[in-house]
């Protein structure tokens, strides 16, 4: 037997906790459950004795007697871009804050059957709530049709998707970058754009295209890219040889990279002959030759705040409707500036 009473061998049950404090078995129940009818002292004298004793509770246990399991899923794509990636640590982080553990389910396409695959692999863990990170068009109608039990929170799914989430206000973001190239008198702005499937690429397309039409200006053709920064590289070798463009707006930062690549190999200057603006501001932004003016958006607040959405529901009982827009920021660097004469 160790200090607390626990058997060699074995790991220490709650039995062996309320031996060590020296109290009753529901004592230690209530300490664990964060009951506030608990004595501070005796509150002190069971961590104590579950700290002595590494006890660690049993979740599935838990579940079973107080019907609430504190997991919560997660449906999420394989993927390694910065967005979806940062979203699910974001994700991760607020529900360690708010007490709960995450459970994540990849799936390789957002289709139907593997949307609804991964949500009964979840449903099947008594998840008591799901995230979605669903940023692309098929993501949508592949959550209209899925049957869950419990709440199901869309995350970066725009507006389209038909139930409660959180989304980046990415039409907003991409109105401010073409509005401010615009006010330091270029003429037009030239878009390389995301992959068409992709909703935010679709919004921020949306975004720059309405400015351009409401200021009069000429609607380039639009060079549609695939997130990569080979995709800006091969935008920023087309855009080069055309010599009226003096200003280009990229969907994101790693296009926005590959295009800085292709300007300075072509002996265009940044931003003396073109002005280049990117979109998420990732971490590297700033270190761009030259550093790149971008639009910030905080993609650990639209997981904090989607999880925030399904906790709500979860723990209050009701299912919300509506979307919460996180707003965007334009960071201006020196990849921009006034047109040459």
């Amino acid at each position: 037997m160790n200090a607390g009473g626990a058997a060699a061998g074995r790991q220490p049950v709650m039995a062996d906790v309320a031996r060590l404090a020296g109290v009753s078995h529901q004592t230690v129940s209530r300490v664990l459950n964060d009951s506030p009818n608990v004595k501070e002292q005796t509150r002190d004298r069971v961590l104590s004795a579950i700290r002595e004793l590494d006890y660690r509770p049993n979740s599935a246990a838990r579940a079973l007697v107080t019907r609430h399991s504190k997991t919560l899923g997660v449906v999420s794509f394989d993927t390694t871009l910065y967005g979806p990636a940062s979203m699910l640590y974001g994700i991760e982080q607020a529900a360690r804050n708010a007490g709960y553990f995450v459970s994540i389910a990849s799936v390789r396409s957002l289709a139907g059957r593997s949307m609804q695959e991964a949500m009964d692999r979840l449903l099947d863990q008594a998840v008591e709530g799901v995230l979605v990170i669903a940023p692309q068009t098929s993501s949508v109608g592949a959550l209209a049709q899925v049957s869950s039990s419990v709440p199901v929170v869309a995350v970066g799914s725009g507006a389209q998707a038909r139930m409660p989430g959180a989304a980046v206000d990415n039409e907003a973001g991409a109105r401010a970058a073409t509005r401010y190239l615009l006010d330091l008198g270029h003429r037009t702005v030239h878009h390389v754009a995301g992959p068409a499937s992709w909703l935010d690429a679709q919004a921020r397309q949306q975004g720059w295209r309405a400015v351009l039409t409401e200021a009069g200006a000429e609607v380039p053709e639009v060079i549609t890219g695939d997130w990569s920064a080979r995709a800006g590289y091969e935008a920023g070798l087309r855009l080069q040889a055309d010599p009226r463009v003096s200003a280009v707006f990229c969907a994101n930062d790693h296009m926005a990279l590959g295009l800085l690549r292709a300007l300075h190999e072509s002996g265009r200057g940044i931003p003396g002959d073109i002005s280049v603006v990117g979109f998420d501001d990732i971490p590297e932004a700033s270190y761009f030759t030259p550093p790149l003016t971008t639009v910030r958006q905080d993609f650990g607040e639209l997981g904090r705040r989607g999880l925030e959405l399904l906790v709500t529901q979860v723990e209050d009982g009701y299912r919300a409707s509506g979307r919460l827009l996180v707003a965007t920021e334009l960071v201006v660097r020196n990849s921009t500036g006034t047109p040459a004469r």
